[in-house]
């Protein structure tokens, strides 16, 4: 992680918001400009009879237009941004805040500084447009893992009219997507982004590259489909974890991978649409839950256990280099591996993962130290559970009869409880903590 990409290249001078256009069909086309280079995404909000026509839809649509920028912010990362059109006091923070946090990981492993960032352009009054919606039809984005899984099965149970959000960068939809997407049998509401293909060329291209705040990218757009469908709410499945930054510093402020994702962003970002548009917004059911209450839940929801696959190998933009299995590699897979081993039996677990369980294999337990937080393994810059919770995780595992022979969960547990490390009981990770915005 001291990986630094890019220390030679200068930074660009100035990026540009350059406009956007809703169509009546709902395509959406942004363009920006870095230096004279121009950048155009096209999305594809999927849902023909749609209502892209009213206010709120041209309201969202700019939101969704400020957001989607960061993709392209990042090829030159200067020290100005230019918002001819303008944009609110409220917005100019949350635009700032998006680019310092949301880009912390790529300013960290980049080599670079974005604290002397400016958003130049007016001021602007934006009237709050009308979403002509229908009290209790959530839109759930859907990625096909346990939280997710978990938000559509507690979320039915009291709002029937529900319909799950898939997002695509990819021309090949993604298997444990549509393989879990059936399990649930609900309606699905697609998008498609189509990045500039040149931000797709950026090693050819000498750009900057790195990791962007893409749920917030996906959670403007999710909004905007969901009021151009009628749907008033949003439901995203962002738990309490997702706040935790890491003790990694840039711009400033700590490195956070899942910062679109936590509670700072959802509160800033909440306030930023209320302010655009009434009518619909968004909340994550999770938020006040831990991994392993989430854990806990998928244990009982059997019929999931072989479609989902929450590896990153899976989730390649190249069809070609997705990985059909589950790597048992991947922090994400031992991290998958270790916190439903609190709740589900040693052979359920060998056979999700199709004989490649990370728990069996000795040789990964550097990487499930970085997990519980061991003096010099950070905690990885993916998307996982707090150090706490996965010491948690660890001891229960350990304690069942199933685990007894597993040597390296051995070897684990004895670490947790000699380090000395703070470990949150099982009590406490299985009620609400936090501040949430739940209705």
């Amino acid at each position: 992680m001291s990986h630094r990409s890019h220390p030679e290249r200068a930074r660009g001078a100035v990026f540009t918001y350059v406009g956007f256009e809703l169509t009546s069909v709902g395509l959406l086309t942004c363009a920006y400009d870095l230096d004279g280079e121009r950048f155009e995404e096209r999305i594809d909000c999927g849902a023909s009879d749609g209502d892209f026509d009213s206010e709120a839809a041209q309201a969202l649509a700019r939101l969704v237009f400020l957001l989607a920028a960061v993709s392209y912010y990042k090829t030159g990362a200067p020290a100005r941004i230019s918002v001819p059109d303008g944009v609110t006091d409220r917005e100019r923070k949350f635009l700032r805040d998006l680019y310092l946090h949301g880009l912390a990981e790529f300013a960290h492993t980049g080599g670079l500084d974005l604290s002397d960032l400016v958003i130049e352009g007016p001021a602007r009054d934006v009237p709050t447009a009308q979403a002509r919606t229908t009290e209790g039809r959530p839109l759930i984005p859907f990625g096909g893992g346990i939280d997710s899984i978990v938000v559509v099965e507690e979320v039915r149970a009291d709002q029937p009219d529900i319909a799950l959000f898939v997002a695509n960068t990819s021309d090949v939809p993604f298997d444990p997507i549509e393989r879990t997407a059936a399990v649930a049998g609900l309606p699905v509401v697609r998008a498609r982004r189509h990045l500039d293909p040149k931000v797709l060329a950026s090693r050819e291209r000498g750009y900057f590259n790195g990791h962007v705040p893409v749920t917030g990218v996906l959670t403007a757009v999710a909004l905007l489909v969901a009021a151009t469908q009628g749907r008033d709410r949003v439901v995203m499945s962002n738990e309490h974890s997702a706040s935790e930054p890491t003790q990694l510093v840039a711009n400033g402020v700590r490195v956070n991978h899942q910062w679109s994702k936590g509670f700072a962003f959802e509160e800033s970002f909440r306030a930023v649409v209320a302010d655009a548009v009434d009518g619909v917004t968004f909340y994550s059911a999770l938020r006040p839950y831990s991994e392993v209450w989430v854990a806990q839940r998928f244990a009982a929801l059997s019929a999931y256990h072989h479609a989902f696959r929450s590896c990153n190998k899976a989730f390649f933009v190249d069809a070609d280099q997705r990985l059909a299995q589950w790597c048992g590699r991947c922090d994400k897979c031992c991290f998958i591996d270790l916190v439903l081993a609190a709740y589900l039996d040693r052979p359920a677990l060998e056979a999700i993962f199709g004989g490649r369980e990370p728990l069996a294999d000795a040789s990964l337990e550097a990487e499930f130290r970085s997990l519980l937080g061991a003096p010099g393994r950070p905690k990885p810059l993916e998307c996982v559970g707090d150090e706490g919770e996965c010491r948690r995780a660890v001891l229960l595992a350990a304690a069942r009869p199933d685990r007894q022979d597993t040597p390296l969960l051995a070897r684990l547990a004895a670490y947790v409880e000699e380090s000395g490390l703070p470990v949150p009981s099982e009590a406490v990770l299985l009620d609400q903590r936090g501040p949430h915005f739940l209705p």
